[in-house]
């Protein structure tokens, strides 16, 4: 599944590419045949596409994988320049000579001159001196002994290449410029920038992204927390509340606003200014944004949006009546699915009973002596929302209660809860024949339950 983090990363670097007239290159790194599924694939291209990055927004997508002739030679020309040897060391030689299995590889193979052969891989020797500088337009020139880089990988004992070296060879044949990604591989970025000296090329320019966490600031993790831009999207978020919202983990636009048009976002977005801090994941503040979007829809696009989730539902929404109702529901919806138990009670042939809402509207005060009146003063009531509310409020009145309470009594009968649409624009839609059944309907329930 598509993690919220690459989303993010995807994003910056789709606005850099708007912003310099530059490209944004599509790469599936899909050589680890145990994490590379078709499914995944098509998953990442129809949430990049539901962000608002579709095919042509980018180049591809490519495979590295059918670039695995390339990478082959690559390797072997590092071997032939001296830059890279075979070894037939296994992970439990090392650390049998280190006595540390946490330890980095000890250059053992270096000089034994060995040739290819089963249980064999390819090893980029890296410089015994000097500091590798990393150009970073976040972090500066971090800088790194060469030493202390082990002579890492670059092809397995079957031939085929590791990431780095497969990673470095794409880039520079695709003529990357700019690599904006997660901090967790600024760790790489030495070894992929030795690699692309070795291999005669200048490096990119590196931009490393704060890391995203949770609320209790642990980094956030697919095995803990929802971290899968399909999820949010099923859950229904809007795509522009999403970008907005990921665009400001770790950036902030001008004037101390978080809710910002695309365009402005992509005209001021530096990705110089992005902070170094862990950005915080808050979904309270995400489901806020989706709100704020969700009300700001036309009324169509709201209706339109809102289809999938009623295609879904347990009932058939009539859609005329569902239009009357998408008004009332706009503005009391954060997420998208919230829709389906907002409205249920229009299109289902009996109301579905939240149990403590019926308790706390029906076992309290006269809510039987509420009902009763209510449904004799509807019989005659010309049906609008307006004449509704007064002839609740005069039967409250007659039981010494305002509107408030008079009405908890009617809204649980009539839609099942005490929360939802505001309740006599609902009746007017709900119409005088089903209201009234409702109501007899409550009643007969309380008067079997009391046993009366």
């Amino acid at each position: 599944m598509f993690h919220v983090g690459g989303a993010r990363s995807a994003l910056f670097n789709w606005v850099m590419a708007k912003q310099s007239g530059g490209t944004l290159v599509l790469r599936i790194e899909d050589t680890d045949a145990s994490r590379n599924r078709p499914e995944w694939t098509e998953g990442i291209i129809r949430a990049l596409a539901w962000l608002g990055i579709d095919g042509g927004e980018y180049e591809g997508p490519y495979f590295q994988s059918a670039n695995a002739d390339k990478h082959r030679e690559a390797a072997l020309r590092l071997r032939e320049q001296g830059r890279a040897y075979y070894c037939d060391c296994t992970r439990e030689d090392v650390v049998a000579r280190t006595g540390d299995q946490h330890r980095g590889y000890d250059g053992h193979c270096r000089d034994r001159g060995l040739e290819p052969g089963p249980g064999r891989a390819l090893r980029f020797r890296t410089p015994d001196h000097g500091k590798t500088t990393v150009v970073d337009l976040l972090r500066g020139e971090p800088t790194f002994d060469n030493a202390a880089l082990e002579d890492f990988v670059i092809a397995r004992a079957d031939g085929s290449v590791t990431f780095l070296l497969a990673n470095a060879v794409d880039d520079i044949s695709q003529g990357i410029t700019h690599v904006v990604r997660g901090e967790e591989h600024l760790s790489n970025a030495p070894k992929q920038q030795l690699l692309w000296e070795a291999l005669g090329a200048r490096p990119p320019v590196w931009a490393h992204v704060p890391v995203i966490v949770n609320e209790k600031r642990q980094k956030l993790s697919k095995r803990r927390d929802k971290v899968a831009l399909e999820d949010y999207r099923a859950e229904g978020y809007l795509a522009e509340a999403m970008r907005n919202y990921l665009m400001l983990l770790g950036w902030a636009p001008s004037g101390g606003r978080e809710i910002v048009p695309w365009e402005e976002i992509v005209r001021e977005f530096r990705i110089e200014d992005v902070n170094t801090s862990p950005a915080f994941f808050d979904v309270k503040k995400l489901r806020a944004f989706n709100g704020e979007y969700i009300r700001a829809l036309p009324l169509d696009r709201f209706i339109a949006e809102c289809q999938p989730f009623l295609e879904q539902a347990p009932f058939d929404a009539d859609a005329e009546v569902f239009a009357k109702l998408a008004p009332l529901a706009q503005t009391r919806i954060a997420l998208l699915s919230e829709i389906v138990p907002m409205v249920d009670f229009a299109f289902l042939d009996e109301p579905v009973f939240d149990e403590a809402s019926w308790t706390k509207a029906m076992t309290k005060g006269p809510a039987a002596e509420i009902l009763a009146d209510a449904e004799g003063a509807y019989r005659d009531a010309p049906w609008e929302a307006g004449e509704l509310k007064t002839r609740l409020e005069q039967v409250g009145a007659a039981h010494g209660l305002k509107l408030g309470k008079a009405q908890a009594p009617v809204r649980v009968a009539v839609t099942g809860r005490t929360v939802g649409l505001p309740l006599f624009e609902s009746l007017e839609v709900l119409g005088r024949e089903r209201t009234l059944a409702r109501i007899a309907a409550a009643r007969a329930r309380l008067a079997a339950e009391s046993g009366s």
